[in-house]
């Protein structure tokens, strides 16, 4: 079916915007200032890692207006309860393909997880609908061999977006997380073919690895709220 016989979703509220991987303060300053629900820092590897005392600096204290999300990675639960503490982190996003027990494990130990599941071609899989019943949210992210995310390859989402409704009447209280390649440039699109709860950015608003553009930032909050 093409995107074009899509019946889109309704944008009445726009989804709310995560900018992750990010590594100044600076830039998590201006995300807050834009209106940004989430700020995310990476511990999982890549160009974008941070120390565990710079993810504390860059993201700062608890506070009200934005939750602050620690990106780990394949750990055990033991591990990631571990570095969750350590961090004092709002949500943990959960890299590492973590099962459906997993998740219930580190939920009742009292951490808010975003588990992210890694989604290759036009079907989601069965994945989808067993972490959602341990999960306050569920993060969709393209599947890339030998990358656990932050890949800035887009899914599929035309082709994606009836797996996606049905999963999201099953499951109506989960709330969907959007990643994977959004830029300013196809971030409405997404979010119209999708119906996210959250945007997820990082490397389409960058000018190198971790360093944010103040302009693409506000671009791509211009998009999902609907501002030319």
């Amino acid at each position: 079916m093409s995107a074009a016989l899509l019946v889109r979703f309704p944008l009445i509220a726009p989804p709310a915007i995560k900018f992750c991987g990010l590594t100044l303060e600076d830039d998590v300053h201006r995300a807050e200032e834009l209106g940004a629900a989430y700020v995310g820092g990476i511990r999982a590897g890549g160009p974008r890692l941070l120390t565990a005392a710079g993810w504390r600096a860059v993201l700062g204290p608890r506070r009200d207006g934005v939750e602050r999300v620690a990106v780990l990675g394949e750990l055990s639960v033991n591990e990631l309860l571990g570095q969750a503490t350590a961090l004092d982190a709002d949500i943990v996003q959960w890299h590492g393909d973590p099962s459906a027990s997993d998740v219930r494990s580190a939920r009742a130990a009292g951490l808010r997880i975003w588990p992210v599941l890694r989604v290759a071609g036009p079907t989601l899989p069965k994945s989808a609908w067993s972490l959602a019943a341990e999960s306050e949210a569920l993060v969709l992210d393209a599947k890339v061999t030998g990358q656990l995310g932050g890949t800035g390859v887009p899914l599929e989402w035309a082709a994606l977006a009836a797996d996606v409704r049905r999963w999201r009447n099953d499951h109506p209280t989960v709330a969907l997380v959007l990643a994977g390649g959004l830029r300013p440039e196809n971030v409405r699109e997404a979010a119209e073919l999708l119906g996210p709860d959250v945007v997820d950015v990082s490397s389409g608003v960058e000018l190198a690895p971790g360093i944010k553009d103040p302009e693409r930032m506000r671009a791509f909050v211009d998009a999902v709220r609907g501002r030319s």
